[in-house]
């Protein structure tokens, strides 16, 4: 197993730390049996780490007490690599400090589409500092659920087949299927029918009006006069309830959003103009809420509009192993069948399957406004439009060159997400003229690079 050198700087900041939703400390003289509790807690929640060798904040004197030999921890890590092998969920390490006594094993966890138990079998879900035993079905179920095992779409609701079959929404729909079948035999084959009744995933597809089955499967839109926190007195009027089918759900949303956003009034060198927000943008953002949102939890999608910002939030947390950082490169649908399903509809709103949230981030960067913000929070994702600039791609340059030594025209147009080669040499000639940078002697021009001219700019 790897040890790794860190300095005693590292070693102190990890002591500093307190235990939390994704931290633990555990002593050397831990039960070796007991430790797959925490782990498979951490493992069943969104990850975290796990130092053993060192005390907890309670002790007083010395805690970094670690194991003198690597083979000291055999035992623990014997179980662990029996329970939870060493790969891409699990990673085990050794950490040695020359100020600390001993090796500390580090045991990193990460969030995973997996349900984990520990040596009795039993479920473990970490919440705050404790490890909650999760021994009743609907805590296993929340579990499943939230980790996208299980999906909610699954469940039947109170609507027949002949009901869901004879609504306008799947008249129409059905009109331009291929290859055509027997309504009633095509809902059956798509899995949106379980004896006879509609599934959850059939009536957000399919039902006119799927709210009156599922109340909280609306979008709620409000508008507040203010670039601070929502309050009572900065809310116009009442917020505007949008229902129907998953389609009409999610045009409806987004002309309402637009035509809202579009009152804003924002002041420019020419007097006041609308605020702009890219349409395509807002668009694969409720498209998201909608097809990707838990349908189990009881609540709407909100979209709070503000002077500065749009917030929409969608219930549910982040499924599987998918998280705020790897949201734009990986790839979980909690609701395989309305994703699969409204991408069979004419003009559907999810025709790129899979690019919807990178789709909204190119559209804000053409109109050089900063990249939205993807958070988890309150058992949802809230992502965030903000009415900001980017940086003047002069600016974006300088930034660079202060942490890096060069710049060249690739790099640049990652920076300032400009895709144009051409522009971004303009924008080189124009600095080097202002004697912001230089050009490096000496190099064929395909291997072109600038760094720090006499003007460059002090931070």
């Amino acid at each position: 197993m790897q040890i790794s050198d860190i300095t005693k700087a590292e070693a102190d900041e990890i002591l500093a730390r307190s235990e939390s939703h994704f931290f633990d400390f555990k002593s050397k003289r831990i039960a070796p049996a007991k430790l797959p509790r925490a782990l498979s807690a951490l493992g069943n929640a969104e990850g975290g780490e796990i130092y053993v060798g060192i005390e907890d904040s309670s002790v007083t004197g010395q805690r970094w007490d670690g194991f003198p030999i690597p083979e000291d921890a055999n035992a623990i890590i014997a179980v662990l690599q029996d329970l939870f092998p060493n790969g891409e969920t699990y990673s085990y390490s050794f950490l040695k400090c020359s100020g600390y006594p001993g090796l500390v094993l580090s045991c990193e966890v990460f969030k995973n589409q997996f349900i984990w138990k520990d040596t009795q079998g039993d479920i473990y879900l970490r919440r705050g500092a404790q490890s909650l035993k999760q021994d009743t079905f609907e805590k296993q179920e929340r579990l499943r659920l939230n980790k996208g095992i299980s999906s909610y779409e699954d469940s039947k609701v109170d609507m027949t087949i002949s009901e869901l079959s004879s609504s306008d929404a799947f008249t129409a729909f059905y009109e331009v299927i291929v290859p055509r079948a027997e309504p009633n035999a095509w809902l059956r084959k798509q899995k949106v029918i379980r004896d006879d009744q509609a599934t959850v995933a059939g009536l957000i597809l399919f039902s006119d009006e799927p709210q009156a089955v599922l109340p909280k499967a609306a979008i709620k839109i409000s508008r507040y006069r203010t670039s601070d926190e929502p309050t009572r007195a900065t809310l116009e009027g009442q917020p505007s309830t949008i229902e129907g089918c998953a389609v009409v759900l999610i045009k409806d949303a987004v002309d309402k959003i637009v035509e809202t956003v579009e009152r804003i009034p924002v002041m420019k060198d020419s007097g006041l103009k609308s605020v702009q927000y890219p349409r395509n943008a807002i668009h694969e953002i409720i498209t998201n809420a909608i097809i990707h949102r838990d349908y189990s939890v009881n609540d709407d999608v909100h979209v709070r509009i503000f002077d500065n910002r749009i917030e929409i939030y969608s219930p549910g947390p982040l499924p599987a192993h998918v998280t705020v950082e790897n949201i734009l490169d990986e790839r979980f649908a909690r609701n395989q069948k309305i994703v699969r399903l409204t991408n069979k509809f004419p003009d559907a709103p999810n025709k790129d399957v899979g690019e919807g949230l990178n789709t909204a981030f190119e559209a804000m960067r053409e109109l050089q406004l900063k990249d939205p913000v993807v958070v988890q929070i309150n058992n949802g994702v809230l992502v965030t439009l903000k009415h900001e600039k980017l940086a003047e791609p002069e600016q974006a340059i300088i930034s660079y060159l202060r942490d890096n030594d060069e710049v060249n025209n690739s790099k640049a147009r990652a920076v300032t997400f400009i895709g144009s080669e051409n522009k971004v040499k303009n924008i080189f000639r124009k600095m080097m003229t202002a004697g912001i940078l230089e050009r490096i002697p000496g190099r064929s021009q395909a291997k072109t690079g600038y760094t720090k001219g006499p003007n460059f700019p002090d931070a």
